[in-house]
């Protein structure tokens, strides 16, 4: 009977395997994620980078080692951490955070050096549906600025991307009618107000921000600088520098995040 039962078992567990879906995820039509949610699956993704900045999102995890293996070791990943308006436009700062690898619904700038190519992701992995989007309020400016993924094709029109043609940098360029738009996985950025602004890419080492405790002891009274060195606190305690408005800022020569 014993015998039985375990035969009974491991029979149900080789069903289970069997039972795992396969789902090719579109890069270009976008797929339903809604119908796998929570679901572990054996996933296909197709997904062509260009030489340069790209940006990407996915419904499910990748990890650093995973990046290495299908875009190269020297691949770099970036999240929007903030934006500060300038004299001339706003800028989009964005730090390294490869070593998290990619997590599911989030936007973020992938940089390849290698030939412009067709690359596939293949992985058993957990769906997850959802936005994928991240928000920040652009310092010196009652506007904010949103980074998203285009779950589907969509026209784009008024919204800002980086361009296949000129991605050596990672300048976010106004769509128009003449641009193809945005396809799936790929990410745009919007602005709540002044949708005719100059934007301009800041990219942020992983170590190059400091915790706010790094930086000044809790009683010890900072001044507060924005990146482009425009003083906008004075004397304030560190121990109260997270109540500030969340983004970048210089405190004792260093480049503190308040979140």
């Amino acid at each position: 009977m014993k015998k039985f039962y375990l035969i009974a078992m491991m029979a149900l567990a080789t069903l289970g395997v069997n039972a795992q879906q396969n789902v090719t995820l579109s890069t270009y039509n976008g797929t339903p994620v809604e119908k796998y949610n929570g679901t572990e699956c054996n996933v296909i993704v197709n997904r062509y980078v260009f030489t340069g900045w790209n940006t990407i999102s996915l419904p499910f995890d990748v990890s650093e080692s995973e990046l290495n293996e299908v875009f190269g070791t020297d691949c770099r990943l970036e999240k929007l951490v903030g934006a500060e308006q300038e004299a001339n436009g706003i800028r989009l700062d964005f730090q390294d955070c490869k070593a998290a690898g990619i997590q599911a619904n989030v936007p973020y700038l992938l940089h390849y050096t290698g030939q412009n190519a067709n690359k596939v992701i293949r992985k058993l992995a957990t769906l997850v549906a959802g936005e994928a989007e991240l928000t920040c309020p652009v310092k010196g400016s009652a506007a904010s600025v949103t980074m998203a993924c285009a779950q589907k094709h969509i026209s784009g029109v008024g919204l800002y991307g980086v361009l296949a043609v000129d991605n050596a940098e990672a300048n976010f360029t106004k769509v128009d009618e003449t641009k193809s738009g945005f396809y799936a996985t790929r990410c745009y950025v919007q602005l709540s107000s002044g949708n005719d602004a100059l934007l301009r890419t800041n990219h942020i080492a992983a170590g190059e921000l400091s915790s706010i405790n790094a930086v000044a002891a809790a009683n010890e009274r900072v001044d507060v600088y924005t990146i482009s060195g425009v003083k906008v606190a004075n004397g304030v305690r560190a121990s109260e520098l997270g109540k500030m408005q969340p983004g970048v800022y210089v405190v004792n020569g260093q480049k503190v995040l308040v979140k």
